[in-house]
C-alpha cells in the first residue's frame, strides 16, 4: 500500500527525469493522463474543433515521447505549455488557408513566432529558452519581464495579462513579443560564452 501511494504521488518532474533516463513511455503516460484535459482545451481554444483537437492531442503525446528523451525538465507543467502553444501555432501556420481562431488573435500568434528567423543561425529552442529563462529574467525591461513570467511561467492568458497589469491588450502582445525575443538573444549570448570559456 505505501508503495503504491509513492508512486502515485510522483511529481511530474520526477516522472519526467526518470522517462528521461530510461525511456520507458509508461511513464510519459502516466504525466500526459494528468494533463491531457487542459492539452485537449488549448488544442480546442486554437481549432475550434474537436476532431482536429483530438488528432492535435495524439500529435503532442508523440512529440513529448521525442522531446523528453532530449533533456531533463525543471518546470513541466510550464514547459508542457511551451510545448502545446508552439505546436498549435505551428499547424495553424501551416493552414492559413484554415480559419479557427479569432483572426486577430491568430494574425498576431503567426507573426509572433517568425521573429524566431530574425535571429543568427544558432537560434536556441524553446524548451532552452524555458530552461534558462528564470536566470535571465531580471535582465529584461519590468514591462517585459512582468508579462514573460504571466504568460510562459503561470499561463496567464492575454486577456488576463492585461486585467492584472492594467496594459492594453496590444501593449500585453508587444511586451511578450519583445521579450520572448530579447530572452532568446540574452541567453545565446549566455551559452556561447560558456562554450567560448569551456
Amino acid at each position: 500500500m505505501w508503495l503504491f501511494r509513492k508512486k502515485k504521488y510522483r511529481t511530474d518532474e520526477e516522472l519526467a527525469s526518470e522517462y528521461y533516463q530510461t525511456g520507458n513511455k509508461e511513464l510519459v503516460g502516466d504525466l500526459f493522463e494528468k494533463h491531457v484535459k487542459i492539452v485537449f482545451g488549448v488544442c480546442l481554444f486554437y481549432f475550434r474543433d474537436k476532431d482536429i483537437a483530438k488528432d492535435m492531442v495524439m500529435q503532442i503525446f508523440e512529440k513529448l515521447l521525442a522531446e523528453l528523451r532530449k533533456r531533463p525538465v525543471e518546470n513541466f507543467k510550464a514547459w508542457l505549455s511551451f510545448v502545446v502553444r508552439n505546436h498549435c501555432i505551428s499547424e495553424l501556420r501551416k493552414n492559413k488557408n484554415r480559419q479557427f481562431v479569432p483572426e486577430t488573435y491568430l494574425d498576431f500568434e503567426l507573426r509572433e513566432t517568425t521573429y524566431e528567423t530574425e535571429l543568427t543561425a544558432e537560434t536556441i529552442s524553446d524548451d532552452i529558452l524555458l530552461e534558462h529563462m528564470k536566470a535571465s529574467m531580471h535582465l529584461l525591461k519590468e514591462k517585459q519581464r512582468i508579462c514573460i513570467e504571466l504568460f510562459y511561467l503561470q499561463g496567464s492568458s492575454y486577456q488576463e495579462i492585461s486585467s492584472k497589469t492594467g496594459m492594453l491588450l496590444n501593449e500585453v502582445k508587444s511586451q511578450i513579443q519583445n521579450g520572448k525575443r530579447n530572452l532568446k538573444i540574452l541567453i545565446e549570448e549566455k551559452l556561447k560564452t560558456k562554450n567560448n570559456a569551456a
